[in-house]
């Protein structure tokens, strides 16, 4: 049954092996999102790109309903109805389902994350019309059968309890709850224990009523299929799905910090989880890109990083140390994350500081700055590199408003960014002062 996983049937394993083993054989495909756009007329948002290298098809809907859209009494709202779609529909059941993309050694599946919810397809060019059957009926008619709903709540429960006994996790859920508070970036996607518990099939059915809806999508097509073919798998598959009302987005603030707040978290562990950081940005913030490459300098950038040649080259006090923006539709958070032995857990948290300030107060040197708009240029092929990460990230530039040309002006707007800009950026959007710090360790040990 297909649960989790996107799984390959065996008979038509050894096709797609054959078809990767030629993917590393051939050219690279071009790296320029070179996609049209359409609305059709229910309002669905349609982005297409044909690449014929390989004959595989890649689709990905992307649906603006989320998190962001759930009671907080029903944290996992909009996970468990994603990952319900596949359990059933009122034409199959979920061995059915599962049955029927394997054997043409396909997959399909769905997620929800922070911002929306993704159900993806990827599938054969000879079964694209099989394929978009499966696609179609998992979006537009999910039954959210009670027994298959009881198994998936158990299971996520499960997930969850595991979860709590990992110190990283343990240290990212109480740095977001603090952060955020009662804003629903504040909770795990997955929701909770208890929440997961008041969730009940009506509920999913309603989520679904309300947020599965054309004029709330964005589907994403990518491979072995022109836009004509598109048109057609569209208007025999699509066509019914009708528009509806979206219903008003509450609004949400995180919570203010104005001082440094720090959580400790005992635990018997050898290893300091620490996790040290504030708010961040929106994506549709304008320095976005001074603010990627100040942080590639600061610890996004691994080896090369300040906070790596210092914290692990220098001291010796870690393995690893880095810091990253989440950027999301709202204002995501700027993190450090490192690991090192309970009794020097305050040692590497004065150099975090210390480090945050340099940036703010001494310009980065122009060799630092060549070589994060190099590395930044240089790996955003990367982004674009399978037919999935390819569909994925279309669907994305549509959600976030950054253009189809999103490939070209991403370049020019990170060579653009200068020595001061990092500075200014450093200055506004790091708070030395204001953060929140999270250590899980074992308390008596840590110095």
């Amino acid at each position: 049954m297909i649960r989790e996983k996107n799984k390959i049937n065996r008979r038509s394993g050894a096709l797609l092996i054959l078809i990767y083993a030629l993917l590393l054989l051939m050219p690279r495909f071009s790296y320029a999102l070179d996609a049209q756009r359409e609305v059709m007329d229910n309002g669905l948002v349609v982005l297409h790109s044909e690449r014929d290298n390989l004959p595989i098809v890649q689709v990905t809907l992307l649906i603006k309903g989320s998190p962001l859209d759930e009671p907080a009494d029903k944290g996992g709202l909009a996970n468990l109805t994603a990952r319900m779609l596949v359990e059933g529909t009122t034409a199959r059941t979920s061995e059915q389902i599962s049955g029927e993309i394997e054997f043409v050694g396909g997959s399909i599946g769905a997620s929800a994350d922070y911002d929306y919810t993704l159900v993806t397809l990827s599938v054969l060019k000879k079964d694209i019309d099989k394929g978009f059957a499966l696609f179609s009926d998992i979006v537009l008619n999910p039954s959210f059968p009670n027994n298959e709903l009881a198994n998936k709540k158990r299971l996520i429960r499960g997930e969850i309890r595991q979860s709590g006994e990992d110190p990283q996790y343990v240290a990212g859920r109480a740095f977001s709850e603090a952060v955020y508070g009662n804003h629903p970036y504040g909770r795990p996607v997955t929701g909770t224990i208890e929440s997961i518990g008041n969730i009940s099939r009506k509920d999913l059915v309603d989520f679904h009523r309300a947020y599965y809806l054309p004029d709330n999508s964005i589907l994403s097509v990518s491979g072995d299929l022109g836009i004509s073919e598109l048109r057609q798998l569209i208007g025999k598959y699509l066509s019914k799905w009708k528009r509806g009302v979206v219903p008003a987005r509450k609004q949400y603030t995180a919570n203010s910090i104005l001082s440094p707040k720090v959580i400790m978290i005992d635990k018997k562990i050898e290893q300091a989880n620490i996790i040290l950081g504030h708010i961040g940005i929106k994506r549709s913030n304008p320095d976005y890109y001074a603010v990627s490459v100040m942080n590639y300098i600061l610890g996004g950038g691994g080896f090369s990083s300040r906070l790596m040649e210092t914290i692990r080259d220098k001291m010796g006090l870690a393995y690893d140390v880095h810091s990253y923006f989440t950027v999301s539709k709202q204002r995501g958070v700027f993190e450090v994350g490192v690991q090192t032995r309970n009794k020097t857990a305050n040692r590497v948290v004065a150099e975090i500081l210390k480090q945050i300030k340099r940036m703010q107060n001494e310009n980065v040197t122009g060799t630092e700055l060549t070589d994060a708009i190099s590395y930044l240029t240089g790996s955003f092929p990367r982004r674009l590199d399978t037919m999935a990460k390819f569909s994925r990230l279309l669907a994305l530039v549509e959600f976030y408003g950054l253009g189809l040309d999103y490939d070209s002006s991403y370049m020019e707007n990170v060579k653009k960014v200068t020595i001061a800009d990092v500075r200014r950026a450093a200055k506004k959007y790091l708070h030395p002062d204001k953060y929140v710090l999270v250590i899980v360790a074992d308390r008596k040990k840590v110095r």
